[in-house]
């Protein structure tokens, strides 16, 4: 999954942080033009690609690609 923040668009809300369920994002030191905080990726192998980063923010400023498909484990066999 490539997770995209467009930083002009983002206020620092943190929507992004509070509602992700695995903690893939932290808020980060960098600023954008209008001076709000910027939220970063930084547990991105944790995503189990929910979407509620992308859904839950209010400006439109994350946006989920899938790259590729995530391998998923096989259940027992005979089931």
């Amino acid at each position: 999954m490539a997770i995209t923040i467009i930083k002009d668009f983002c206020k620092g809300c943190g929507f992004c942080i509070d509602f992700c369920p695995k903690k893939v994002y932290d808020l980060s030191e960098e600023m954008n033009q209008k001076g709000y905080r910027l939220p970063r990726p930084v547990r991105e192998e944790e995503c189990t690609e929910c979407g509620l980063c992308d859904l839950y923010c209010p400006d439109f400023a994350i946006f989920l690609e899938k790259t590729k498909k995530k391998a998923r484990p096989k259940g027992k066999e005979g089931r």
